[in-house]
């Protein structure tokens, strides 16, 4: 890949498209991962406003510490970048003692890490609407149309995707070219929505450079039976998580009711 015009590239998309829309720049949650870090530099390398949230919710210490490392990394270089954070722990936890206690405990997890990243939504498109900004996503092509592993209307619900067409791979390479901070580049991929230490490999079953290898495989239509052992594995994972996803890529069903009924 050519890093350096890919970069370019990228920031030349975000800044015409800016412009096209009549906004003033972009506003984005900095999670202390490796996407939103490249995503926030490619934004801030815009000369937009660029407006990075922290928005924790019973977050982990070192998610916290590596956030706020690569905002004051983006202080430094770039005089359009401002932040602010925003706790939203007090609400989430509200929530959660609002709705009814349900029994199928792991369900349960799972909606209120999806609440997590619907509330953190929210509170991008507040600040959005108020300063004239874009929401810009900071999902990845594996997350965003190989596996789906993202929340539906919460780090889904975005303007604009600057990095859906790169791999979790590139997204590394673009990094690296872009100066991000070591710590963020190797952090152990997680999403932050669960109150453990779970990663994105232990969810999803198969680690990045697996997936895109299967991702590769299933664009070239291979099949289930083609492979053995560990590669049948992994297959098998990105096939069923892709299929069972679709929902959450494809746009939303409409019911078109027939000329002839009306």
């Amino acid at each position: 890949m050519q890093t350096e015009k890919v970069i370019k590239y990228i920031v030349n998309w975000l800044s015409e498209y800016s412009k096209k829309a009549g906004t003033n720049g972009f506003v984005l949650g900095i999670s202390g991962g490796i996407d939103s870090a490249v995503v926030s530099t490619l934004c801030a390398k815009t000369g937009l406003d660029v407006l990075c949230l922290e928005l924790p919710i019973l977050q982990a210490s070192s998610e916290v510490s590596r956030a706020r490392e690569h905002i004051e990394f983006l202080k430094r270089n770039y005089q359009n970048v401002s932040n602010l954070e925003v706790d939203l722990t007090n609400v989430f936890t509200e929530f959660q003692q609002a709705v009814p206690d349900e029994t199928e405990s792991e369900k349960v997890n799972l909606s209120f890490a999806n609440t997590r990243a619907r509330l953190r939504m929210t509170a991008l498109y507040y600040f959005a609407g108020i300063r004239k900004l874009l929401v810009a996503g900071t999902g990845n092509k594996i997350e965003d149309f190989g596996v789906g592993f993202f929340t539906k209307y919460g780090d889904g619900g975005v303007d604009l995707s600057p990095i859906g067409d790169l791999k979790k791979s590139e997204v590394y390479h673009l990094a690296k070219t872009l100066n991000i901070p070591q710590s963020l580049i190797e952090a152990v991929p997680t999403d932050g929505l669960f109150s453990d230490s779970r990663s994105d490999e232990d969810q999803l079953g198969a680690s990045y450079d697996e997936l895109e290898w299967a991702m590769e495989m299933d664009e070239k239509g291979r099949k289930l039976t083609d492979f053995e052992g560990r590669e049948r594995e992994v297959f098998e994972i990105y096939v069923r998580l892709n299929r069972m996803n679709r929902h959450k890529v494809e746009p939303i069903p409409v019911c078109y009711i027939p000329d002839s009924l009306r």
